[in-house]
């Protein structure tokens, strides 16, 4: 029941999907909380932070793909790994994603809390020690898994080399040379599939609470990120 609060208090955000299109929008109550309780597909275990399309447009699955994006700025491509884990390994994959970044990395947090405007806004820390970060994490990984409006990235600009954990809890992975991150999701038991498809593809709402808002501002007090917002985007 407390997902379905949370959607109908309007904690949460849709996917993209146009106007009158939207495959929630017809469905009764008892409808929307018995879907909204699903977790499990299959061996795929969805966090709290998540949900998709009532229709399955996307049926969520564990696995990594090659894709790349490209920088508006330079005009060069930059490769990309982006993978979906199962709940039970997923942040435990996360951190073992981190270690070929190098002892010392920058770290930011992106958060989508303030329902009053649209976007998310990024917080920045340079120059942490992966240890102390990686520390800091672990005791905010409830929030870090469950809060469908707390992102983070890791990055180390001098390779340079960025691993995202995102809104939706997929593991995104920018930068050359990414053949000790596929190692490492490998040795996770993810396989390769080029064709896998990600829930941010189709519609999906996400899921937060006040309580993760105020759990966001403790662990932004944590990291030495009192600075502020930087612009919102998207």
């Amino acid at each position: 029941m407390g997902f379905l609060k949370k959607f109908i208090r309007n904690v949460l955000r849709e996917g993209s999907a146009p106007a009158g299109t939207s495959s929630f929008e017809k469905l009764s109550e008892e409808e929307l909380e018995a879907h909204l309780g699903v977790a499990r597909y299959g061996s795929f275990l969805l966090t709290d932070a998540v949900r998709p399309s009532y229709d399955l447009q996307v049926v969520p699955a564990a696995g990594f793909r090659h894709d790349s994006y490209q920088d508006e700025q330079t005009h060069s491509t930059v490769p990309v790994l982006m993978a979906s884990v199962s709940r039970e390994r997923l942040f435990e994959t996360f951190m073992d994603l981190l270690d070929p970044l190098g002892g010392v990395v920058d770290a930011v947090l992106e958060t989508s809390h303030d329902h009053q405007r649209k976007g998310h806004a990024d917080l920045y820390r340079e120059h942490i020690d992966l240890p102390v970060l990686k520390s800091t994490l672990w005791d905010y990984e409830e929030l870090l898994t469950n809060d469908g409006c707390t992102g983070l990235a890791v990055l180390n600009p001098g390779v340079p080399q960025e691993i995202q954990f995102d809104e939706h809890k997929l593991l995104i992975v920018y930068g050359e040379h990414l053949e000790p991150f596929e190692e490492v999701l490998a040795s996770h038991g993810l396989k390769c599939n080029d064709e896998l498809k990600f829930i941010t593809e189709a519609e999906h709402v996400h899921s937060s609470s006040d309580t993760y808002a105020r759990v966001f501002e403790e662990m932004k007090t944590h990291l030495g990120m009192d600075g502020g917002y930087g612009a919102w985007c998207r």
